[in-house]
């Protein structure tokens, strides 16, 4: 049996996406840029997914870039942003939970001159909007926050951070990387105050590689990547077509069935807490995201606990996976005040539509097994 719990990690592309993605490596192989018929069959694509993506965020197809994925759409809305409105002010306001792909850039902003706020966050990991207010000032031109966070599943204040920052001074500019929201949840960034929004394939059961970035058409942003001027200058280099199309299927696709995938994830992460807390010495730290559930297992190192479910056949993860080369204790646990005993001893499971309750409930089973025998073996 083969149990996946790795999905804020990546997905399996589902059947619908591969059969576009193949029909423009296979019949519409064109540079979109061309002006014969080939490159005209592949600039469908392009305009198909841009309008599958506008219309769940409530723009416009022109506010839509497209990336390599959300890491170069994060670090194009920093980097972008921050460059291009310099001469407004050198102050920018994140928090102390973000992804490596926001946290790493702005430490980049921090060596070219910006001032940079680390934003502190409550236990239930929702941003400390007092500090916000705080923190606001006359030099901040961005913030930046996560709509949901990839490690414990909270969904974060996007709607009172936009009114509080908005209320201050609505020029101050709003990115919010929607990279483990979008597809789980509606967010329509124009309606909300939010001037950029980052968002991913793979997490949505589209190709790895493809990403986007909405900008609002008001916005000052300055490419990071310079070259044949494609994406109407802002992200120059021959447009991935496959995974465009892949990106823009997979968006349609969630969509779709937004509520019922919902209803299903929700359903699967409850069976496994609830199951799991029974056990002694296990602690959930989930937020209310669907399809993120984090649990803690005192006595017990999260790889070796890891290692030992992927023995029977179930994936799971011991952090984001991006800093999984690089193995260290979670900021996010950290910032959220989880004892210094669990910091080491916490895995995160996390779901998707294709998941069922009789998984969660063998996981459960197996983590009865596993548990007390690996706290046999672990040194006082």
């Amino acid at each position: 049996m083969e149990i996946y719990f790795d999905n804020a990690a990546t997905t399996k592309i589902i059947p619908e996406v591969r059969e576009i993605m193949l029909k423009t490596m296979d019949v519409e192989y064109g540079n979109p840029s061309s002006m014969h018929l080939k490159g005209v069959g592949a600039e469908k694509y392009i305009r198909y997914a841009k309008n599958a993506i506008s219309k769940q965020l409530k723009c416009e197809p022109k506010e839509i870039t497209f990336t390599s994925g959300g890491t170069e759409a994060n670090n194009l809305a920093l980097i972008g942003i921050a460059l291009a409105n310099k001469r407004a002010g050198n102050h920018i306001i994140t928090t102390s939970i973000e992804h490596a792909s926001v946290y790493n850039p702005v430490l980049y902003l921090e060596e070219l001159g910006f001032r940079i706020t680390f934003l502190n966050v409550r236990e239930d990991g929702k941003v400390d909007l007092e500090h916000l207010k705080e923190s606001l000032c006359e030099d901040t031109i961005l913030v930046s926050t996560m709509a949901v966070n990839n490690e414990i599943g909270t969904i974060e204040p996007i709607e009172e951070v936009a009114k509080i920052i908005k209320g201050y001074n609505k020029n101050i500019l709003y990115h919010v990387d929607a990279i483990q929201a979008f597809g789980k949840q509606i967010i329509y960034p124009k309606r909300i105050g939010i001037d950029a929004l980052s968002i991913s394939g793979h997490k949505i059961h589209g190709p790895k590689g493809s990403g986007a970035l909405f900008v609002d058409s008001r916005v000052k942003i300055k490419p990071i990547l310079y070259g044949g001027g494609q994406e109407k200058g802002l992200r120059s280099g021959t447009e991935n077509t496959a995974a465009i199309a892949g990106i823009g299927k997979a968006c349609e696709e969630m969509y779709l069935h937004l509520d019922e995938n919902r209803d299903k994830m929700n359903q699967v992460k409850q069976v496994l807490i609830d199951g799991a807390t029974q056990i002694e010495g296990v602690t959930d730290n989930s937020g209310e995201a669907p399809h993120i559930a984090s649990l803690s297992f005192r006595g017990v190192r999260s790889e070796v606990l890891l290692h030992a479910l992927e023995e029977k056949g179930i994936y799971v993860s011991a952090g984001s996976a991006c800093s999984s080369n690089h193995p260290a204790i979670s900021g996010v646990l950290k910032a959220i005040g989880l004892e210094k005993e669990l910091l080491e001893s916490t895995l995160r499971f996390s779901f998707c539509e294709y998941n069922t309750v009789e998984e969660a409930e063998y996981t459960v089973q197996a983590l009865n097994e596993l548990l007390p025998m690996l706290r046999r073996f672990t040194r006082k």
